[in-house]
C-alpha cells in the first residue's frame, strides 16, 4: 500500500506499515505510536513517521499517561519537536478533543440520574483532564431530567470554593425539584477530603429545607469517581430515596 511517492524503498516500506497494519489486523493491535503514525503520514529527513510518533509521545509524557498527554500538551509545546509545525501540532490536538468527545457520547447513550456510574462516567472526560477543582452544579425537574449545568466554581490545585447560598440561588433559578453536585480532584483519587464532607452535609441539610432534594455529589479522579449516595453519606435524603 502507498501514501505518496518516496524515492527511499525502505523508508516508505516503514513509514507505510501501520497502515497496512491497521488494514489487516484492525487498530486496536497498533501501538500508540504506530496510530500517531497514520495521522503524522510522513517524517522528516532522518527520522521516519513512526519514529516521529514515538518523538511526540515522549514529549507529551509529562502531561499524561500514553494518548492522554496530547489532551494535556499545549500546542506551542508541540512545535517544539523537530518535525511538528503548526499543521501537525492542530491536528493532533484535534485527535485529542475527538476522543474526549467520542467517550463523552458512548457514556450518554446510558447515562441515568439513577446510577451514580453512569453519570460519572459521562462526565468522566470533561473532568479528569482538569488541572484544577471544577465544581458542577447539574439541576433536575420532578421527573429526574436535566434542566440545568452550572459550573459553579474553578478552584484552586487543592480545593475548589462553594457555599450552599451559591448551589441554590443557581437551584432556584432553573426550578430544580433535585439537584447533583459533581467536582473532580486534579491529583486523581476521588476520596473525599474534610472539606468535601462539610460542604456535601451542609448542601444535604439545606437542601431539605428548601424541598430541593441533593440526589448526589460525585467527585471524579482519573478514571475513577466516589459517589456520596453509594457510600451511605448523604444526609436528609428520605423522600428523594423514596421518589428514586
Amino acid at each position: 500500500m502507498k501514501s505518496g511517492k518516496c524515492e527511499n524503498n525502505e523508508y516508505c516500506e516503514k513509514q507505510n506499515l501501520p497502515f497496512e497494519r491497521f488494514a489487516a489486523y484492525g487498530g486496536e493491535n497498533l501501538t500508540n505510536s504506530e496510530l500517531l503514525t497514520i495521522f503524522l503520514r510522513s517524517g522528516i529527513k532522518g527520522m521516519t513517521a513512526r519514529e516521529l510518533g514515538e518523538q511526540v509521545l515522549r514529549q507529551t509524557a509529562r502531561y499524561g499517561n500514553g494518548l492522554l498527554g496530547l489532551y494535556h500538551i499545549p500546542v506551542k509545546e508541540l512545535q517544539k519537536i523537530e518535525g511538528i509545525g503548526a499543521v501537525k501540532a492542530i491536528q493532533l490536538k484535534a485527535i485529542a478533543e475527538c476522543a474526549r468527545r467520542m467517550a463523552q457520547e458512548k457514556a450518554k447513550g446510558v447515562l441515568s440520574f439513577h446510577e451514580p456510574s453512569t453519570v460519572a462516567d459521562y462526565y468522566m472526560e470533561r473532568f479528569r483532564h482538569e488541572k484544577v477543582e471544577n465544581t458542577l452544579l447539574l439541576s433536575l425537574d420532578s421527573g429526574f431530567h436535566l434542566i440545568g449545568e452550572e459550573n459553579l466554581s474553578k478552584g484552586t490545585v487543592n480545593a475548589s470554593l462553594l457555599s450552599p447560598r451559591e448551589v441554590f440561588i443557581q437551584a432556584f433559578r432553573d426550578g430544580a425539584t433535585y439537584i447533583m453536585l459533581l467536582h473532580n480532584h486534579p491529583g486523581g483519587s476521588p476520596m473525599p477530603s474534610e472539606n468535601d464532607l462539610l460542604v456535601t452535609e451542609r448542601i444535604g441539610r439545606t437542601g431539605a429545607l428548601t424541598d430541593i432534594a441533593l440526589l448526589d455529589h460525585i467527585i471524579i479522579g482519573d478514571n475513577r469517581y466516589f459517589s456520596f449516595r453509594e457510600n451511605k453519606l448523604l444526609t436528609d435524603m428520605s423522600q428523594s430515596e423514596k421518589d428514586i
